[in-house]
């Protein structure tokens, strides 16, 4: 079995655990608070299902979405229907991004940039987003840090998940690559959805994270192009990050 990328058993679980309008430590009012004064457009890049976007379409603000999972964005345009809301939405690779309009605000929330496992293709879509930002326009994205495991080959147990039809789905985590020098994790998922007792479906996700120490990041957004880096910690403005624990949100402008 070949692996997915957010496929359908993986959109089912973030539905049920990420509904639109579920704020993450206060995620989604932070937003709504940094991007109230915009009067352009604004891009969520990594949207998945709407969870963040939606509920800034319901504030008044012209908010684009993309994401490279169609499972993803046929969920985010279902919600976006369901509510009468006009979305542009678009399936795209970040690397090759070309939009037809350049925004206010490109936000990337919940650390989803960490995703994009190799280093220098994380720099290329950086510069994307940069060419894709009006000038004076700004970058707002989370990141954090990775949890203290690293042992190889070592389980993060069993989950499970409860639907209102009855069924169950069950999500393994096995840590598969470890590399503290390189800055990067990768475990296996594996999905399985149950329905009265017999197993129906069965997915597999490679899942990578790459991460960034703090001054490391200023620098990269530096030498992308970007000015007037501010970091603030746990969505609370101002708020200078202190420990290891929190998740740092980073705002950059294009100069």
């Amino acid at each position: 079995m070949s692996f997915s990328y957010y496929g359908e058993l993986c959109t089912e679980v973030y539905e049920l655990t990420k509904p639109v309008g579920h704020s993450i430590g206060g995620d989604i009012e932070f937003y709504q608070q940094k991007l109230a004064a915009c009067k352009g457009r604004i891009l969520e890049v990594m949207v998945g299902s709407g969870r963040v976007m939606i509920p800034l379409l319901e504030a008044g603000l012209t908010v684009d979405g993309t994401d490279y999972s169609p499972e993803m964005l046929a969920v985010c345009r279902q919600h976006c229907e369901e509510r009468g809301l006009q979305a542009n939405l678009v399936q795209a690779d970040l690397q090759q991004l070309s939009l037809s309009h350049q925004y206010e605000a490109i936000i990337i929330p919940c650390g989803s940039f960490l995703l994009i496992e190799d280093r220098q293709q994380s720099l290329d879509v950086l510069k994307r987003l940069y060419e894709h930002l009006q000038p004076g326009g700004r970058l707002i994205l989370d990141l954090f840090l990775p949890d203290a495991n690293f042992e190889v080959g070592s389980f993060a147990g069993t989950s499970t998940f409860h639907f209102p039809n009855g069924d169950l789905i069950t999500m393994e985590s096995k840590l598969v690559e470890a590399d503290l020098f390189n800055q990067f994790k990768v475990s296996h998922l594996k999905y399985e959805k149950w329905r009265n007792g017999n197993l129906v479906q069965t997915e597999l996700q490679r899942f990578a994270i790459r991460w960034y120490g703090l001054e490391e990041f200023k620098l990269v957004l530096e030498s992308i192009g970007f000015s007037d880096v501010v970091v603030s910690a746990d969505y609370v403005d101002g708020r200078q990050p202190s420990h290891a624990k929190q998740c740092y949100t980073f705002e950059a402008v294009r100069k």
